[in-house]
């Protein structure tokens, strides 16, 4: 069966409600922990179940954002999918307190138990109106930036694919190029505004609702984080900012001394005056060396890959209407992943190839434990795939054909790099949500003072608007999952430790990652590193002592000649 072939029927959630009521009340009735655990799994499949369709209404809703038919099943799922929501924090209600509890660890597992203790801290009945009202908020932004249309040099142009042009080798387009993207967010100033002043405010309200002091914490629970707080975030930020913020200067006077550009300004994009290296071919074609990578990487990655091709579990193109960005999504009714991606003829191309086929990978090899653990926390998500990236590394030529060693250098040098920005978009919303009442312009000045700090080379030129502080409206991870954003920092400082191990034996750490792909979410973040044999970021020194064999390398290529 292909995707297009998954059939959506809009659930009817009234059965659906008298379904769950059922084995909630039946549940507190058991005789037996045997018998409450069978009411769980049949929980589990009626959730799976709801979860399939909203799955595969999100996906058709972001391919096309005009299509008027998703567009209104995505308005029922966002009004509608709080209730079960609250169904699950009843029944977890029910879990917690049943008197066959250690029968129900033994078969469950701790961190079954682990997980419903931060459900339960995350979540109750009264919230259903705010997180309602916070999607709509979400899509709303969403839209808008799926909306852009930019002209430039006689086209009209989405947000993805202006990319090409902000990466020009010809520095006047790129100047140009970062001018018009700026000044689409500078006409829409107002609107992002507006919504994200709504986002932070009715997110403190939802705090203050469940007795918390601010968004903060709650925002922590939201994540689903069991084996860390904010006090090991913020000591890892420290790290960042001691061993990380001076490795990436010394990166960017490398960067200008082979540019030939004494002052470097925000839109010098690209890493060598030859242009950034760029994947050879078409779609199909990256596609199809993709095929080959998996066949050869492992008999796992074969029997994988080969799953998604069959079921055409792909949409790559970028086109009008379509929602930006990539993601990965998993439908449980037909045990499928789901890579969502924008095309654009950049190196970005070949990363959602080994980016998001990370997050399938991992999906794919464990999705036969319960649902809330076939997904790790997402900064556990995130090492699988980035960590895939440093994987496929061997088949780069494939890929880059006579830009292969131009990629190695941008890749390492651009991962190290993003390790800052990562911390400031994390910091930045600590600030916001610590002062919610901040006006519109104290938000901007707030972001362009620690961007001073995180990323002190950042010039803006010209450019007036970015340079108030505006550069995260683009960053749609502040507005729909406040506090994501340090997971892919988290995530790449292992997915890094993966580069270091398989460089010194390849089958050890292969056998670790898959190790780790396998155990989904069945532990926490920090018993997920654990189990790898993974260094935590947490820990002082990790940092520091991951970042030198990396800059090692880079010293290794004479990065003025590619």
């Amino acid at each position: 069966m292909k995707f297009n072939d998954f059939k959506y029927e809009r659930p009817d959630f009234e059965q659906v409600k008298k379904e769950f009521e059922s084995i909630i009340e039946t549940f507190k009735a058991s005789k037996s922990g045997q018998e409450q655990i069978q009411l769980i799994e049949k929980a589990f499949k009626l959730f799976d179940e709801i979860d399939s369709m909203a799955t595969l209404v999100s996906i058709r809703n972001s391919i096309n954002t005009k299509d008027e038919f998703y567009e209104n099943e995505s308005e029922f799922m966002d009004e509608n999918m709080p209730l079960i929501s609250n169904y699950s924090n009843i029944l977890d209600k029910s879990i917690v307190k049943s008197p066959f509890k250690d029968e129900l660890k033994v078969h469950f597992g701790d961190h079954f138990f682990n997980q419903i203790e931060v459900s339960l801290k995350a979540f109750d009945e009264k919230l259903i109106p705010f997180i309602i009202e916070e999607s709509k908020l979400s899509r709303e932004y969403s839209k808008l930036i799926a909306g852009a249309q930019i002209e430039f040099e006689g086209g009209v142009y989405n947000l993805s694919q202006m990319s090409p042009f902000t990466q020009s080798v010809n520095r006047k387009t790129r100047h140009q190029a970062q001018l018009k993207v700026s000044g689409f967010f500078e006409e829409n100033e107002k609107a992002i505004d507006d919504i994200y002043d709504k986002l932070v405010h009715l997110r403190d309200d939802m705090a203050k609702a469940m007795g918390y002091k601010n968004y903060i914490e709650l925002g922590y629970y939201r994540m689903g984080r069991t084996d860390y707080g904010e006090k090991e975030v913020n000591n890892y930020r420290e790290q960042i900012k001691a061993s990380v913020v001076p490795a990436v200067s010394k990166l960017t006077e490398r960067k200008a001394k082979r540019l030939g550009i004494k002052d470097l300004k925000s839109y010098d994009t690209i890493a060598f005056l030859s242009g950034n290296p760029t994947p050879k071919g078409s779609k199909d074609h990256l596609v199809d060396v993709a095929k080959n990578m998996y066949q050869e990487m492992s008999e796992e990655t074969d029997k994988f890959f080969t799953f998604m091709l069959n079921h055409d579990l792909f949409d790559l193109d970028s086109k009008p209407g379509k929602q930006g960005g990539g993601y990965c999504t998993y439908i449980p009714k037909y045990e499928s992943p789901f890579i969502f991606a924008n095309f654009n003829g950049t190196s970005h191309d070949v990363d959602v190839l080994t980016h998001e086929a990370g997050h399938a990978f991992q999906i794919f090899s464990s999705r036969h434990h319960i649902p809330s653990q076939r997904w790790p926390g997402m900064e556990g998500a995130e090492i699988h795939s980035m960590s895939m990236e440093f994987f496929a590394w061997p088949w780069v030529k494939d890929f880059f054909k006579e830009d292969t060693e131009k990629y190695y250098f941008t890749h390492l040098s651009s991962a190290i790099s993003f390790l800052p920005y990562g911390a400031l978009v994390d910091e930045f919303q600590h600030e916001v949500y610590k002062k919610p009442d901040m006006t519109p312009d104290e938000r901007k000045a707030t972001w362009r003072r620690l961007e001073k700090v995180y990323l002190p080379s950042k010039d803006y030129d010209d450019d007036h608007f970015m340079e108030k502080g505006t550069y995260w409206y683009r960053q749609g991870h502040i507005f729909g999952s406040p506090f994501y954003y340090i997971d892919y920092t988290l995530a790449q400082v292992c997915a890094f430790q993966y580069w270091i191990k398989n460089r010194e034996n390849h089958e050890m750490a292969w056998k670790s990652y898959y190790h780790l792909c396998t155990l989904g979410g069945t532990k926490g973040f920090v018993g997920l590193i654990e189990a790898a044999k993974l260094d935590s970021p947490f820990i002082d020194g990790t940092i520091s002592r991951t970042i030198k064999p990396l800059m090692a390398f880079l010293d290794t290529i004479d990065d003025t000649k590619l």
